[in-house]
């Protein structure tokens, strides 16, 4: 009976280390994307190189103002007006698009 409890316990111990790996590259998927978007609306010839600045930009703290906080002074800099609810709308979208490009890449 000790045996099937640990071995129950080894499943979910794997499951949750999964779990936290899909939902890392999820994260790390959707601000590349979320980066390529900016870099678009900003007129950034270097896509790819912003984009990986972004990625970089939302290790520095928790959770995702850092990387907001630098996409908002990115697009202050570059003279543009683009509104809180856009940025979430497509914040949310490459989220969306994340998941979907990673769970297709699983298969």
């Amino acid at each position: 009976m000790s045996d099937s409890f640990q071995s129950r316990e080894r499943g979910f111990e794997t499951k949750y280390q999964l779990d936290q790996e899909q939902q890392f590259k999820a994260q790390a998927r959707r601000d590349k994307l979320f980066g390529l978007w900016v870099a678009g609306q900003i007129g950034r010839g270097d896509a790819d190189a912003y984009a990986a600045d972004v990625v970089a930009s939302n290790f520095q703290k928790p959770g995702d103002e850092d990387m907001l906080g630098k996409v908002r002074a990115d697009i202050k800099a570059a003279g543009k007006d683009i509104s809180e609810q856009v940025l979430q709308a497509e914040l949310h979208k490459a989220m969306a698009e994340a998941v979907k490009q990673i769970a297709a890449a699983n298969k």
